[in-house]
This record gives structure tokens, sequence and C-alpha cells, in this order.
């Protein structure tokens, strides 16, 4: 029998900058109503310099410290799951997490999927904690801050104009009485490979990021991406969650709650429809945008606080990273 695996504290950050629909109107030239809600953007976080990568990172992770009642030193591994726009080029976030932390007797490493890094990381982490009896605890933390690499003025870039900033983190147990992680999925669709990159030739790219570093992200050909998500994303989103779920011993109809990365808002009600689940099972994250990696954290916290999750249901947080990968992870919470 396997040893399960569960989460025993998680925790967010968010940077106390907001910018609102209305912020956003003469930067986008979107009228505030396509923004909110077609886009389903009301507000999200934006970072200063002092609000880097590992700081929001390392700021989520201290609650979901403190919320499982334990040392740092217990800490065995550290996962950072966040973006690759961090503190410094070519360079190991999860490391200064480590230290900020104060997880002396663990080491660290970075895993990176993009948008689907979550579930991943979260599958990744438990299958190495039950492979491994020394790994007791393990952290795994993101921060983002990918709409620095967003220019309003590109129309390519309009589906990431909802980027936002902040950081998230989880703290997983082996051998943990609840919370209980169950299965998961992921599927990668590899002709999309390049459709998104950061290109000197995108709008704004006389504007450097990090040094001398110039670009934005761009979309290399808009036209081949919409027609192939349009035929393949639903479905692809579709086949994790489903998957994630049998995997555990479940099946679709099981499933109580939905966390899903933020996206435009009659895309997420397609997806709830199609796996049999309505507004009230899920969130909707238009008051944060999309946070990369940390969307699933996020969601997690604000169905809980929500009461949308009850001891015993089924729940899935899933998300999909430019690439393009779809993933998907199965919990049973209490």
């Amino acid at each position: 029998m396997e040893t399960p695996v569960g989460i025993v504290g998680f925790g967010t950050y968010f940077p106390p900058h907001i910018q609102t629909a209305a912020d956003l109107v003469p930067l986008t030239g979107i009228p505030e109503h396509v923004l909110r809600e077609k886009m389903g953007i009301r507000q999200r976080h934006i970072a200063d310099d002092a609000n880097t990568v590992t700081h929001m990172a390392t700021l989520a992770a201290q609650k979901a410290i403190a919320a499982a009642a334990i040392s740092p030193s217990a800490i065995n591994l550290v996962i950072s799951h966040g973006s690759e726009h961090k503190d410094h080029l070519v360079w190991n976030a999860a490391s200064k997490i480590q230290h900020n932390v104060g997880a002396v007797n663990a080491y660290a490493f970075e895993m990176y999927a993009l948008c689907a890094g979550a579930p991943i990381a979260m599958n990744t982490a438990r299958g190495m904690m039950q492979s491994d009896p020394r790994l007791q605890y393990v952290l795994l933390a993101a921060g983002s801050r990918e709409n620095d690499l967003i220019n309003f003025r590109n129309e390519r870039a309009r589906f990431m104009f909802n980027f936002g900033a902040g950081g998230g983190a989880m703290l997983l147990q082996r051998g943990a009485p609840h919370n209980h992680i169950l299965g998961a999925s992921a599927i990668t669709d590899g002709s999309l490979s390049e459709s998104v990159i950061l290109t000197e030739a995108a709008v704004g790219a006389e504007q450097p990021i990090v040094g001398e570093l110039r670009g934005r992200l761009d979309v290399t050909d808009p036209d081949f991406m919409a027609e192939r998500l349009g035929t393949v994303s639903l479905t692809n989103f579709v086949r994790v969650i489903r998957e994630s779920v049998e995997v555990g011993g479940a099946s679709l109809s099981d499933l109580a709650f939905l966390g899903i990365t933020h996206m435009k808002r009659s895309f997420y009600l397609q997806i709830l429809e199609s796996v049999g689940l309505t507004a009230d099972q899920s969130v909707y994250l238009e008051d944060y945008g999309h946070v990369q990696s940390v969307d699933q954290v996020l969601a997690l916290q604000l169905g809980l606080a929500q009461g949308k999750i009850k001891p015993g249901d089924l729940i899935v947080l899933a998300g999909a990273g430019t690439g393009y990968t779809w993933s998907a992870v199965a919990l049973r919470w209490g």
C-alpha cells in the first residue's frame, strides 16, 4: 500500500499595489466592461522592485510552515516551481527560498512547467516522498511577476493581459493524516512548443527586463495558436481532470470542486460544464488575474474560505501552460 502524502499547510502572498480594470483601459485601449466581463479582470496585483519572485514565494512559504506548525528545520526538500523570470538569470531560486525560510536540513531545486507547474510539482514531490522515507516534509513554493513581460501595445499578447504578481506555497507531509494527493495527470502538445516565446521582435523590446536582457513575451504564429488551441484545449483539460480523478480510484461524477488557472470567463465556464460542475463548485480568480503556478493554491485557499470545499470532498487543481502542457492533481480534502 502506498504511503499517503498530503497537504498540511499552505499560504499565499500578494503585493499591496493593485491595478484595476479601469486602470488598464488607457494602457490597453480595451473598454472596461470587456476587461471585466469577457476577460475576467476585475483587478490584479502588481509587484514593485522589492517583491522579487523569491521574496513573494518566501512570504507565502512562511505562512504554509506556520499553518503546519512545524519547525523549518524539519523540512527535507524545497522545490521551486515558479517563474523563470526571477531575481537572477541562470540561477536556482529554490536555494534562496530554502535559506530565507530557514530550512537548514533541506536540499533545494527548481522544476519548471510554466502555468502547468503546480500539479506537476505536487505529483513529483509525492512520488519522491513515497520512494524515499527520509523525505518527511517537502515545501513547494512559487512566485510570479510575469506581467513584467507583457507590453499592452502588442495585440498578439492580449490573452496575457490578465497576468498578475504573487506567491504561493504548500507544505506536504509523508504519512499525513488528511488532505491526501490521490492522483495526477498531464499531457503536452509539442506542436505549440514555440507558440509563446520571449523575443526582441516584440513591441516594447527596447525596454530591458533584467539587466541587459531585452524583449517581451510574444506569440509567434497567432493564427496557428488560436486554431490549435481551439481544437485541443478543452479536450485536454477534461482529459487531465478526468484522469487525475480516475488514477485516484474515483470518477468524474464524484468531483466536488475544481480550482483552475485564471482564463477568459467563457472558457472557464465551458470547462466547468464539461466536467459536470457549476460556478458554485469553483472560484474565478477575477480579483487576482493569472499568477502562473500560484493559481492552484490560491484557488484552494479561496475555495475553503468561501465554504465551497468541505471535509471529504474530492477536489482537483488544474492548469495549463504555454509549451503547451495541461495538468491536474486530485485530492481528498479533510
